[in-house]
């Protein structure tokens, strides 16, 4: 009876009109997700353009002016990471804290996430590619 009382509450939210349904969600001024598409375009188009493979990733990991960023949890960081990489978690990636990691804008930063390593499943689980850790950090930065 209980399971019933659900699914017919269930089935009358769910014949709500979609108006009706938005206007009950108050706006919040601090999200946008109309930019936050339109930055992710053009981050896409922008990353596609420098991608680069593992070696040259590793050989230009050893420039000066190079920052290679780990924004995954602090937990997996420290099961592995390529060595050199700075630790900052996707949830604290903000102006201020990319600020006081990078105060020069024009450093070359690197990413890597779950989905650039095989054969490490502990410290680099796998991700649905469209999850991907690193493509939420391009956007981001």
């Amino acid at each position: 009876m209980r399971t019933l009382r659900l699914l017919a509450v269930l089935a009358l939210g769910g014949a709500m009109p979609l108006a009706a349904q938005q206007a009950a969600v108050p706006p919040n001024p601090a999200i946008d997700m109309d930019g936050f598409l339109r930055s992710a375009t053009a981050a896409a188009r922008h990353r596609e353009s420098r991608r680069v493979s593992e070696e040259e990733f590793l050989r230009m990991s050893r420039e000066p002016g190079t920052l290679v960023l780990d924004a995954r949890s602090r937990q997996k960081y420290d099961e592995l990471h390529v060595k050199g990489a700075v630790n900052l978690t996707y949830p604290d990636i903000a102006v201020d804290s990319l600020e006081a990691l990078i105060p020069d804008k024009s450093t070359r930063i690197l990413i890597y996430c779950n989905n650039n390593f095989a054969n490490a499943k502990g410290p680099f689980p796998t991700k649905l590619p469209a999850a991907s850790l690193n493509l939420s950090t391009y956007t981001a930065l």
